[in-house]
Protein backbone atom coordinates (compact mmCIF):
# COMPACT_ATOMS: atom_id res chain seq x y z
CA UNK A 1 0.00 0.00 0.00
CA UNK A 2 1.77 3.45 -0.58
CA UNK A 3 2.86 4.97 2.27
CA UNK A 4 2.64 8.54 0.97
CA UNK A 5 5.30 11.34 0.06
CA UNK A 6 7.08 14.18 1.48
CA UNK A 7 5.20 17.06 1.28
CA UNK A 8 6.24 19.82 -0.65
CA UNK A 9 7.68 23.55 0.94
CA UNK A 10 4.54 26.05 0.58
CA UNK A 11 5.05 28.29 -2.53
CA UNK A 12 7.70 26.13 -4.27
CA UNK A 13 6.85 25.15 -7.89
CA UNK A 14 7.54 21.46 -6.29
CA UNK A 15 4.59 22.68 -4.21
CA UNK A 16 2.31 24.33 -7.43
CA UNK A 17 2.77 20.85 -9.11
CA UNK A 18 1.83 18.66 -6.06
CA UNK A 19 -1.39 20.45 -5.98
CA UNK A 20 -2.15 20.47 -9.84
CA UNK A 21 -1.72 16.28 -9.51
CA UNK A 22 -3.99 16.56 -5.97
CA UNK A 23 -6.78 18.56 -8.38
CA UNK A 24 -6.10 15.77 -11.00
CA UNK A 25 -6.81 13.01 -7.98
CA UNK A 26 -10.00 14.80 -6.34
CA UNK A 27 -11.58 15.05 -9.88
CA UNK A 28 -10.84 11.21 -10.16
CA UNK A 29 -12.06 10.16 -6.58
CA UNK A 30 -15.37 11.89 -7.15
CA UNK A 31 -16.32 11.45 -10.77
CA UNK A 32 -14.77 8.60 -11.79
CA UNK A 33 -13.41 7.51 -15.07
CA UNK A 34 -12.51 10.72 -17.54
CA UNK A 35 -10.65 11.55 -20.27
CA UNK A 36 -7.59 13.89 -20.42
CA UNK A 37 -9.73 16.69 -21.96
CA UNK A 38 -12.41 16.41 -19.29
CA UNK A 39 -9.54 16.24 -16.23
CA UNK A 40 -8.35 19.19 -18.63
CA UNK A 41 -12.04 21.16 -18.39
CA UNK A 42 -13.03 20.18 -14.70
CA UNK A 43 -9.68 21.28 -13.28
CA UNK A 44 -8.42 24.51 -15.70
CA UNK A 45 -5.63 23.33 -16.15
CA UNK A 46 -4.14 22.86 -19.88
CA UNK A 47 -4.55 19.91 -21.64
CA UNK A 48 -0.84 19.25 -22.29
CA UNK A 49 -0.30 19.59 -18.26
CA UNK A 50 -2.75 17.68 -17.45
CA UNK A 51 -1.42 14.70 -19.87
CA UNK A 52 2.45 14.89 -18.18
CA UNK A 53 0.02 14.92 -14.76
CA UNK A 54 -1.33 11.90 -15.86
CA UNK A 55 1.84 10.39 -16.80
CA UNK A 56 3.46 10.90 -13.60
CA UNK A 57 0.48 9.41 -11.53
CA UNK A 58 0.21 6.51 -14.47
CA UNK A 59 4.19 6.04 -13.68
CA UNK A 60 3.29 5.94 -9.46
CA UNK A 61 0.66 3.32 -10.23
CA UNK A 62 -2.11 5.97 -8.83
CA UNK A 63 -3.98 5.54 -12.06
CA UNK A 64 -4.67 3.22 -15.05
CA UNK A 65 -4.66 4.68 -18.58
CA UNK A 66 -7.03 3.05 -21.41
CA UNK A 67 -7.57 3.56 -25.23
CA UNK A 68 -11.25 3.84 -26.01
CA UNK A 69 -13.21 4.73 -29.12
CA UNK A 70 -15.68 7.19 -28.69
CA UNK A 71 -17.59 9.23 -31.26
CA UNK A 72 -15.27 7.47 -33.70
CA UNK A 73 -12.07 8.58 -32.36
CA UNK A 74 -9.90 7.58 -29.84
CA UNK A 75 -9.49 9.00 -26.34
CA UNK A 76 -7.37 8.06 -23.15
CA UNK A 77 -9.78 7.00 -20.83
CA UNK A 78 -7.96 7.77 -16.62
CA UNK A 79 -9.31 6.09 -13.83
CA UNK A 80 -7.71 5.48 -10.36
CA UNK A 81 -6.08 2.25 -9.72
CA UNK A 82 -7.43 -0.04 -6.80
CA UNK A 83 -3.15 0.19 -5.71
CA UNK A 84 -4.63 3.54 -4.50
CA UNK A 85 -6.69 1.58 -1.91
CA UNK A 86 -10.22 0.71 -0.56
CA UNK A 87 -13.19 2.58 1.02
CA UNK A 88 -15.42 0.88 3.13
CA UNK A 89 -19.15 1.98 4.46
CA UNK A 90 -20.68 0.49 7.59
CA UNK A 91 -25.02 1.24 8.21
CA UNK A 92 -25.61 0.29 11.36
CA UNK A 93 -29.16 0.50 11.82
CA UNK A 94 -31.97 -0.73 14.82
CA UNK A 95 -32.28 -4.09 13.65
CA UNK A 96 -29.53 -4.99 10.70
CA UNK A 97 -26.09 -4.12 9.64
CA UNK A 98 -24.50 -3.63 6.48
CA UNK A 99 -21.09 -3.47 5.03
CA UNK A 100 -20.08 -2.07 1.93
CA UNK A 101 -16.49 -2.19 0.03
CA UNK A 102 -15.81 0.25 -2.78
CA UNK A 103 -12.58 1.31 -4.91
CA UNK A 104 -11.46 4.97 -4.45
CA UNK A 105 -14.37 5.96 -7.00
CA UNK A 106 -17.17 5.10 -5.09
CA UNK A 107 -17.69 2.22 -7.39
CA UNK A 108 -19.02 -0.86 -4.21
CA UNK A 109 -17.58 -4.02 -5.05
CA UNK A 110 -19.09 -6.05 -2.40
CA UNK A 111 -21.55 -5.81 0.19
CA UNK A 112 -23.11 -7.95 3.09
CA UNK A 113 -26.20 -6.96 5.31
CA UNK A 114 -27.20 -9.44 8.63
CA UNK A 115 -29.73 -9.07 10.90
CA UNK A 116 -28.83 -7.20 14.46
CA UNK A 117 -30.50 -7.72 17.84
CA UNK A 118 -32.23 -4.04 18.79
CA UNK A 119 -30.58 -4.12 22.25
CA UNK A 120 -27.01 -4.86 20.91
CA UNK A 121 -23.59 -3.33 22.20
CA UNK A 122 -21.28 -1.53 20.28
CA UNK A 123 -18.39 -3.60 20.71
CA UNK A 124 -20.35 -6.26 19.60
CA UNK A 125 -21.62 -4.69 16.21
CA UNK A 126 -18.23 -3.67 15.84
CA UNK A 127 -17.16 -7.16 15.64
CA UNK A 128 -19.57 -8.14 13.26
CA UNK A 129 -18.65 -5.15 11.49
CA UNK A 130 -15.10 -6.41 11.77
CA UNK A 131 -15.99 -9.93 10.43
CA UNK A 132 -17.67 -8.81 7.36
CA UNK A 133 -15.31 -6.81 6.18
CA UNK A 134 -12.98 -9.89 6.32
CA UNK A 135 -15.38 -11.63 4.50
CA UNK A 136 -15.76 -8.82 1.40
CA UNK A 137 -11.98 -8.33 1.41
CA UNK A 138 -11.28 -12.06 0.47
CA UNK A 139 -14.47 -11.69 -1.62
CA UNK A 140 -12.57 -9.60 -4.21
CA UNK A 141 -9.33 -10.86 -3.67
CA UNK A 142 -8.08 -8.50 -1.50
CA UNK A 143 -6.00 -7.54 1.59
CA UNK A 144 -7.55 -5.94 4.41
CA UNK A 145 -4.46 -3.05 4.78
CA UNK A 146 -5.80 -2.40 0.82
CA UNK A 147 -8.66 -0.64 3.51
CA UNK A 148 -7.79 2.90 3.53
CA UNK A 149 -11.00 4.90 4.84
CA UNK A 150 -13.96 3.56 6.74
CA UNK A 151 -17.45 5.73 7.43
CA UNK A 152 -19.83 4.86 9.44
CA UNK A 153 -23.68 5.34 9.75
CA UNK A 154 -25.45 5.57 13.24
CA UNK A 155 -29.04 6.18 13.90
CA UNK A 156 -28.25 8.37 16.42
CA UNK A 157 -26.97 12.07 17.19
CA UNK A 158 -23.27 12.07 17.06
CA UNK A 159 -21.96 15.37 19.08
CA UNK A 160 -19.60 16.71 17.28
CA UNK A 161 -17.82 18.15 20.23
CA UNK A 162 -17.07 14.87 21.80
CA UNK A 163 -17.53 12.53 19.28
CA UNK A 164 -19.85 10.77 21.35
CA UNK A 165 -23.17 9.31 20.19
CA UNK A 166 -25.94 10.95 22.26
CA UNK A 167 -29.39 10.34 23.68
CA UNK A 168 -31.99 10.30 22.78
CA UNK A 169 -31.00 6.95 20.47
CA UNK A 170 -32.98 3.99 19.39
CA UNK A 171 -29.25 1.99 20.05
CA UNK A 172 -29.01 2.30 23.67
CA UNK A 173 -25.98 0.39 23.61
CA UNK A 174 -24.11 2.98 21.83
CA UNK A 175 -25.18 5.93 23.82
CA UNK A 176 -21.92 7.94 25.52
CA UNK A 177 -19.75 5.58 23.14
CA UNK A 178 -17.20 7.69 21.08
CA UNK A 179 -17.84 5.68 18.23
CA UNK A 180 -14.83 7.00 15.43
CA UNK A 181 -12.43 6.21 18.44
CA UNK A 182 -14.08 3.13 19.44
CA UNK A 183 -14.53 1.80 15.34
CA UNK A 184 -11.14 2.67 14.52
CA UNK A 185 -9.75 0.85 17.46
CA UNK A 186 -11.74 -2.33 16.07
CA UNK A 187 -11.29 -2.39 12.75
CA UNK A 188 -7.68 -0.92 12.75
CA UNK A 189 -8.59 2.05 10.25
CA UNK A 190 -9.64 5.83 10.49
CA UNK A 191 -13.25 5.81 10.96
CA UNK A 192 -15.42 8.69 10.62
CA UNK A 193 -19.09 8.57 11.84
CA UNK A 194 -22.19 10.52 11.55
CA UNK A 195 -25.55 10.52 11.31
CA UNK A 196 -27.39 8.03 9.22
CA UNK A 197 -29.82 10.38 7.90
CA UNK A 198 -26.87 12.71 7.12
CA UNK A 199 -25.54 9.68 4.92
CA UNK A 200 -28.67 9.38 3.26
CA UNK A 201 -28.21 12.91 2.43
CA UNK A 202 -24.85 13.15 1.62
CA UNK A 203 -25.61 9.68 -1.17
CA UNK A 204 -28.65 11.47 -2.24
CA UNK A 205 -27.11 14.93 -2.94
CA UNK A 206 -24.08 13.70 -4.74
CA UNK A 207 -25.62 10.88 -6.98
CA UNK A 208 -29.20 10.85 -6.57
CA UNK A 209 -32.56 12.45 -5.84
CA UNK A 210 -30.77 15.13 -4.35
CA UNK A 211 -28.55 16.29 -7.34
CA UNK A 212 -28.71 20.30 -8.38
CA UNK A 213 -30.35 21.32 -4.84
CA UNK A 214 -29.56 23.85 -3.50
CA UNK A 215 -30.68 23.52 -0.04
CA UNK A 216 -31.67 20.18 0.18
CA UNK A 217 -33.38 18.43 3.54
CA UNK A 218 -33.26 14.31 3.05
CA UNK A 219 -35.94 12.82 5.43
CA UNK A 220 -35.03 9.28 6.43
CA UNK A 221 -38.93 7.77 7.64
CA UNK A 222 -37.83 4.38 9.18
CA UNK A 223 -37.49 3.13 12.79
CA UNK A 224 -36.13 6.26 13.74
CA UNK A 225 -36.60 9.58 12.11
CA UNK A 226 -34.49 12.24 11.08
CA UNK A 227 -33.65 14.71 8.68
CA UNK A 228 -30.00 15.71 7.09
CA UNK A 229 -29.69 19.03 5.52
CA UNK A 230 -27.43 19.67 2.80
CA UNK A 231 -26.70 23.64 1.63
CA UNK A 232 -24.66 24.30 -1.13
CA UNK A 233 -22.89 21.22 -1.11
CA UNK A 234 -21.93 20.55 2.23
CA UNK A 235 -23.58 19.01 5.42
CA UNK A 236 -25.36 21.22 8.08
CA UNK A 237 -24.49 19.27 11.13
CA UNK A 238 -25.06 22.49 13.50
CA UNK A 239 -22.57 23.52 16.31
CA UNK A 240 -23.43 20.11 18.18
CA UNK A 241 -23.91 17.80 15.41
CA UNK A 242 -27.58 17.52 16.06
CA UNK A 243 -28.97 19.57 13.17
CA UNK A 244 -31.93 17.49 11.81
CA UNK A 245 -33.38 15.86 14.34
CA UNK A 246 -36.85 16.59 13.32
CA UNK A 247 -38.39 13.35 14.46
CA UNK A 248 -38.23 15.28 18.44
CA UNK A 249 -40.20 18.26 17.20
CA UNK A 250 -43.24 18.43 18.96
CA UNK A 251 -46.82 17.32 16.94
CA UNK A 252 -49.32 16.73 19.54
CA UNK A 253 -48.71 18.14 22.84
CA UNK A 254 -50.70 15.48 24.82
CA UNK A 255 -49.22 12.55 22.67
CA UNK A 256 -47.56 9.26 23.57
CA UNK A 257 -44.51 9.69 25.51
CA UNK A 258 -41.43 9.48 23.17
CA UNK A 259 -38.14 7.45 24.11
CA UNK A 260 -36.78 11.39 24.39
CA UNK A 261 -39.08 11.80 27.35
CA UNK A 262 -40.94 14.91 25.33
CA UNK A 263 -44.98 13.72 24.36
CA UNK A 264 -46.03 13.91 21.12
CA UNK A 265 -43.33 13.91 19.13
CA UNK A 266 -43.28 13.33 14.74
CA UNK A 267 -41.55 10.00 15.33
CA UNK A 268 -44.21 8.57 17.96
CA UNK A 269 -46.65 8.57 15.41
CA UNK A 270 -44.41 7.93 12.35
CA UNK A 271 -41.80 5.94 12.95
CA UNK A 272 -42.30 2.15 11.49
CA UNK A 273 -42.97 0.79 14.80
CA UNK A 274 -45.46 2.76 15.40
CA UNK A 275 -47.29 2.60 12.47
CA UNK A 276 -47.58 -1.24 12.23
CA UNK A 277 -48.09 -1.15 16.24
CA UNK A 278 -51.40 0.43 14.54
CA UNK A 279 -52.29 -2.54 12.58
CA UNK A 280 -51.25 -5.26 15.39
CA UNK A 281 -55.15 -5.82 16.42
CA UNK A 282 -56.12 -6.10 12.77
CA UNK A 283 -53.41 -8.21 11.51
CA UNK A 284 -51.15 -9.66 14.31
CA UNK A 285 -47.79 -8.88 15.25
CA UNK A 286 -45.50 -10.15 12.34
CA UNK A 287 -46.67 -7.33 9.49
CA UNK A 288 -44.15 -5.22 7.83
CA UNK A 289 -44.27 -2.01 5.69
CA UNK A 290 -43.87 -3.40 3.06
CA UNK A 291 -46.93 -6.05 3.86
CA UNK A 292 -48.71 -3.02 4.77
CA UNK A 293 -48.18 -1.12 1.34
CA UNK A 294 -49.24 -4.37 -0.21
CA UNK A 295 -52.33 -4.79 1.38
CA UNK A 296 -53.16 -1.14 0.97
CA UNK A 297 -53.12 -1.56 -2.83
CA UNK A 298 -54.83 -4.23 -2.62
CA UNK A 299 -57.75 -2.38 -0.94
CA UNK A 300 -57.36 -3.13 2.73
CA UNK A 301 -59.60 -0.37 4.04
CA UNK A 302 -57.57 0.07 7.47
CA UNK A 303 -54.22 -0.22 5.91
CA UNK A 304 -54.83 2.84 3.94
CA UNK A 305 -56.12 4.68 6.41
CA UNK A 306 -53.08 4.31 8.58
CA UNK A 307 -50.60 5.34 5.96
CA UNK A 308 -52.97 8.44 4.81
CA UNK A 309 -52.32 9.51 8.46
CA UNK A 310 -49.04 8.88 8.59
CA UNK A 311 -48.45 10.95 5.47
CA UNK A 312 -50.85 13.76 6.97
CA UNK A 313 -48.28 13.55 9.99
CA UNK A 314 -45.28 13.75 7.73
CA UNK A 315 -46.48 16.72 6.28
CA UNK A 316 -47.01 18.48 9.10
CA UNK A 317 -43.62 17.86 9.84
CA UNK A 318 -42.26 19.00 6.50
CA UNK A 319 -44.13 22.16 6.77
CA UNK A 320 -42.29 23.24 9.81
CA UNK A 321 -39.13 22.21 8.13
CA UNK A 322 -40.15 24.26 5.34
CA UNK A 323 -41.26 27.13 6.89
CA UNK A 324 -38.01 27.34 8.90
CA UNK A 325 -35.34 26.04 6.30
CA UNK A 326 -36.31 27.00 3.29
CA UNK A 327 -35.53 23.83 1.47
CA UNK A 328 -35.96 23.93 -2.78
CA UNK A 329 -35.46 20.04 -2.35
CA UNK A 330 -37.12 17.19 0.35
CA UNK A 331 -36.31 13.67 -0.54
CA UNK A 332 -38.04 11.16 0.87
CA UNK A 333 -36.17 7.45 2.04
CA UNK A 334 -36.35 5.02 4.28
CA UNK A 335 -38.56 1.91 4.43
CA UNK A 336 -41.77 4.10 4.73
CA UNK A 337 -40.39 6.16 1.50
CA UNK A 338 -41.51 2.91 -0.52
CA UNK A 339 -45.14 3.75 0.49
CA UNK A 340 -45.24 6.08 -2.55
CA UNK A 341 -48.02 8.27 -3.37
CA UNK A 342 -50.35 6.44 -0.56
CA UNK A 343 -47.96 8.71 1.98
CA UNK A 344 -46.62 11.81 -0.31
CA UNK A 345 -50.26 12.14 -1.44
CA UNK A 346 -51.79 13.13 2.04
CA UNK A 347 -48.12 14.63 2.72
CA UNK A 348 -48.89 17.42 0.07
CA UNK A 349 -52.24 18.59 1.59
CA UNK A 350 -50.51 18.72 5.09
CA UNK A 351 -47.85 20.97 3.74
CA UNK A 352 -50.49 23.11 1.93
CA UNK A 353 -52.36 23.32 4.87
CA UNK A 354 -49.79 24.55 7.13
CA UNK A 355 -46.95 25.51 5.30
CA UNK A 356 -46.08 29.00 4.56
CA UNK A 357 -47.03 29.42 0.75
CA UNK A 358 -43.97 30.67 -0.59
CA UNK A 359 -41.83 28.16 0.93
CA UNK A 360 -44.31 25.54 -0.45
CA UNK A 361 -44.45 26.64 -4.18
CA UNK A 362 -40.64 26.71 -3.81
CA UNK A 363 -40.11 22.85 -2.79
CA UNK A 364 -40.12 19.69 -4.73
CA UNK A 365 -41.01 16.37 -2.61
CA UNK A 366 -39.33 13.38 -4.34
CA UNK A 367 -38.74 9.94 -3.54
CA UNK A 368 -34.98 9.11 -2.61
CA UNK A 369 -33.31 7.43 -6.05
CA UNK A 370 -30.59 5.22 -3.97
CA UNK A 371 -33.29 3.36 -2.43
CA UNK A 372 -32.25 1.64 0.72
CA UNK A 373 -28.47 1.96 -0.44
CA UNK A 374 -28.81 5.95 0.11
CA UNK A 375 -27.41 5.46 3.80
CA UNK A 376 -24.74 2.70 2.59
CA UNK A 377 -23.50 4.86 -0.04
CA UNK A 378 -23.35 7.86 2.35
CA UNK A 379 -21.13 5.55 4.52
CA UNK A 380 -18.63 5.03 1.81
CA UNK A 381 -18.53 8.57 0.68
CA UNK A 382 -17.75 9.38 4.40
CA UNK A 383 -15.08 6.93 4.12
CA UNK A 384 -13.48 8.47 0.84
CA UNK A 385 -13.14 11.95 2.86
CA UNK A 386 -11.07 9.61 5.43
CA UNK A 387 -9.06 8.33 2.79
CA UNK A 388 -8.59 11.70 1.22
CA UNK A 389 -5.03 12.31 2.85
CA UNK A 390 -4.07 9.13 1.18
CA UNK A 391 -5.06 9.81 -2.12
CA UNK A 392 -3.69 12.75 -2.17
CA UNK A 393 -0.31 11.90 -0.69
CA UNK A 394 0.58 10.13 -4.63
CA UNK A 395 0.52 14.25 -5.34
CA UNK A 396 2.88 15.18 -2.41
CA UNK A 397 -0.05 16.86 -0.54
CA UNK A 398 -0.60 15.47 3.07
CA UNK A 399 -3.01 17.93 4.13
CA UNK A 400 -5.99 18.19 1.37
CA UNK A 401 -8.61 19.37 3.47
CA UNK A 402 -12.26 18.41 3.11
CA UNK A 403 -14.47 17.82 -0.17
CA UNK A 404 -15.95 20.37 -1.77
CA UNK A 405 -19.09 18.15 -2.53
CA UNK A 406 -20.87 20.70 -4.91
CA UNK A 407 -18.34 20.35 -7.24
CA UNK A 408 -18.83 16.77 -6.93
CA UNK A 409 -22.10 17.12 -7.92
CA UNK A 410 -21.77 17.34 -11.49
Amino acid sequence: MHTGARAARPGSLTSLRAANHARVLAVLQASGARTQAELARATGLAQSTVSNIVRELAGSGAVSVNRVRRDGRTAQVVRLSRSVGLLAGIDVGHRHLTVGLADATYEILAHERIPLDADHRAGDCLAEAGRLLDTLVDRIGAARDEVIGIGMGLPAPIDSRTGEVGAPSILPGWVGVDAAALAGKSLGVAVEVDNDANLGALAEARWGAGRGARILAYLKLSDGVGAGLVVDGLLHRGPAGTAGEIGHTTIEEFGAVCRCGNRGCLETLVSTGAVLDLLVPRHGPHLTIADVVARARSGDAGCLRVLADTGRHIGIGVANLCNVFNPDRIVLGGELAGAGDLVVEPLHGALQRYGIPSAVRAVDIVIAALGDRSHLLGAVALGGQVAGQVIASFAGDLNPGEPDLQAMKD
